[in-house]
């Protein structure tokens, strides 16, 4: 049984305070990768169009959102480390290959439009000082690529950390904003939104742009590939996915505090950053832009990473950046052909970009559910996960999760369907 088989991966080891620290130092890496990848082209565009829009308003959201983030990738990371499996693999094996197939084709759709939207953001940043999306995607595209083709897991994983701590720009660009405080600590911890169709959408795209589809399967598989200790991966967890939202924080009040406040409209996040310049100066609007580049460049080579993990897991191909192309062929062309063809969209004359990354969000709020659905199934299986299945409590607040996602992917698609959301 997988349980008995993998001990190592379940039990910290003993040890003074600094091998703790050390150990988990070495440990470090799918849980903080995977939550600040979140953080994306599409992500940042929503969290700017929410500040913009909305003021503080939503800002409260990302609190249970924050919760509902940290339960669904902790049952990530025990199941990786309980089963030795990824989340693609362990669907195929408990659910059948037809549902399995249906699962990846809308993963696969969904994940599309994400790489897209990085492209995107890419060409968007840059754009800003005046540099052509028709010199800077290929180059963006043709660097993601050589990382993962031609390095190891260790060196890739080094340089996806080092891209976590330029998030940072956007807390220095929150800051820089001069929001007024107080207003920001009230408006948080006083939950109000109004409930038409705009609003709802907003929600949806703020639940799906938080916790995505894709997030479950690559971490799942990067912490089997990694062969990591779950205690300490618990921890990369939810530290990853505290910094991941005090970040969308700070995007939010940034242009709460600037944009909403002046009346400015945007539709992007490139647009936030223009705006931010003369209502709080050319530095806090650098680093905007300069946080919206790293962010797009950081998750156009995890995301369709992320998607060459689950679909080769569901169909039984080979798979890891520590493999050769020639050991895991149908990975790397995977991974390669989603690249090409999100670079390739992108540098079309006249395509209408906007909706693809706002409604690629929304797209991942509706998916969410199922992946879910298939998690909770999965890691109460006692065959599965001996005593490590959930408790009750962990039980309920994923349940929660799910129907929260699920009622407000319905009402959206209802609004939608009448014509009622702009």
């Amino acid at each position: 049984m997988e349980v008995e088989a993998r001990p190592r991966a379940l039990t910290a080891r003993a040890g003074g305070r600094w091998q703790h620290v050390l150990r988990f130092l070495v440990v470090m890496g799918p849980g903080i990768i995977t939550a600040n990848v979140d953080n994306d082209a599409g992500g940042i565009t929503t969290y700017s169009l929410a500040g913009a829009r909305y003021g503080y308003a939503l800002v409260w959201t990302l609190v249970p959102i924050t919760v509902a983030l940290v339960v669904v990738q902790e049952m990530c990371a025990r199941m990786g480390a309980v089963t030795g499996k990824g989340l693609a693999d362990l669907i195929r094996e408990n659910f059948g290959v037809r549902l399995t197939f249906y699962a990846m084709v809308l993963l696969l759709l969904a994940d599309l439009g994400n790489t897209v939207a990085e492209f995107a953001g890419v060409a968007a940043s840059l754009e800003i000082f005046g540099v052509s999306r028709y010199a800077t995607v290929p180059l963006a595209a043709a660097f993601v690529w050589w990382l993962v083709v031609y390095g190891s897991y260790r060196r890739v994983e080094k340089v996806f950390l080092l891209a976590c701590l330029f998030y940072l720009a956007y807390v220095a660009s929150g800051v820089l904003a001069a929001p007024g405080w107080t207003n920001v600590l009230r408006e948080s911890t006083a939950p109000h939104a109004r409930l038409d169709a705009a609003c709802v959408t907003m929600l949806v795209g703020l639940v799906g742009t938080t916790i995505a589809p894709w997030m479950q399967f690559y971490q799942q598989a990067a912490i089997v590939e990694k062969g990591v200790d779950y205690p300490y991966s618990r921890l990369d967890v939810v530290s990853g996915c505290i910094f991941t939202d005090v970040v969308a924080f700070f995007i939010i009040v940034a242009c709460a505090a600037t944009l909403h406040a002046g009346g400015v409209p945007i539709e992007t996040a490139a647009d936030a950053a223009q705006a931010l310049r003369p209502l709080a100066g050319a530095h806090c609007a650098a680093l905007f832009a300069f946080g919206l580049f790293n962010a797009s460049l950081f998750s156009a080579s995890v995301l369709p990473l992320a998607t060459a993990y689950s679909v080769c897991e569901a169909l039984g191909w080979e798979t890891g950046v520590s493999k050769r192309m020639r050991e895991a062929p149908h990975f790397y062309a995977l991974y390669t052909g989603l690249i090409v063809l999100g670079a390739a969209i992108v540098l079309v004359p006249g395509i209408p970009l906007i909706p693809v990354m706002y409604l690629s969000q929304v797209a991942n709020g509706v998916l969410l559910p199922v992946v879910l659905v298939f998690m909770l199934l999965l890691i109460n299986r006692r065959d599965l996960m001996g005593e490590y299945t959930n408790g009750t409590a962990m039980n309920a607040a994923a349940w929660v999760t799910v129907a929260v996602t699920s009622g407000l992917s319905l009402y959206l698609a209802v609004a939608v369907f009448f014509g009622a959301a702009s």
